[in-house]
């Protein structure tokens, strides 16, 4: 049997990231985020989502986009990584992608400096990056953010 990789596609400025589906909680259009002060730099702020306190990551910051104001017709995309729920701003959300784990190339094979990288996924017309999630915050920008959010 062929594993096959299920995938939310997004962008920002106009390329095109991935997250495994597995990882996405749900979609939402973008809403205001409150700062969140001390938190790491990679920490826009914090969001309530139906009472659920959910820290807000800068991606483009991340992946050395430029910075850019949230936009109404942004998309705020939940999703857990093996210790915390997130948030991730995004300028749209394409849909979904199933790919063969054989048309998934590893990013270490092709970027081993770049940690947050899970893969790189091959269209006809171009490629996807695929993120991990759970290597997204250091060790001690995560050990920060849990701090700040207990209240510490």
């Amino acid at each position: 049997m062929v594993e096959v990789y299920h995938l939310v596609v997004f962008t920002l400025d106009e390329r095109r990231y991935a997250l495994p589906l597995a990882t996405v909680l749900r979609i939402l259009p973008a809403v205001e985020v409150t700062p969140l002060p001390k938190a790491p730099a990679v920490v826009l702020g914090i969001v309530n989502v139906e009472g659920t306190i959910i820290p807000v990551m800068n991606i483009r910051q991340r992946f050395h986009l430029p910075e850019r104001e949230i936009d109404p017709g942004d998309f705020l995309i939940i999703a857990h990584t093996e210790g915390r729920i997130v948030g991730l701003v995004v300028d749209s959300v394409v849909g979904t992608v199933e790919k063969p784990a054989a048309e998934i190339t590893s990013a270490s094979t092709i970027f081993p400096s770049l940690e947050y990288l899970a893969g790189v996924v091959k269209l006809d017309d171009g490629v996807i990056l695929v993120h991990d999630l759970d290597l997204f915050l250091s060790l001690a920008e995560a050990a920060k953010l849990d701090e700040i959010l207990n209240g510490n």
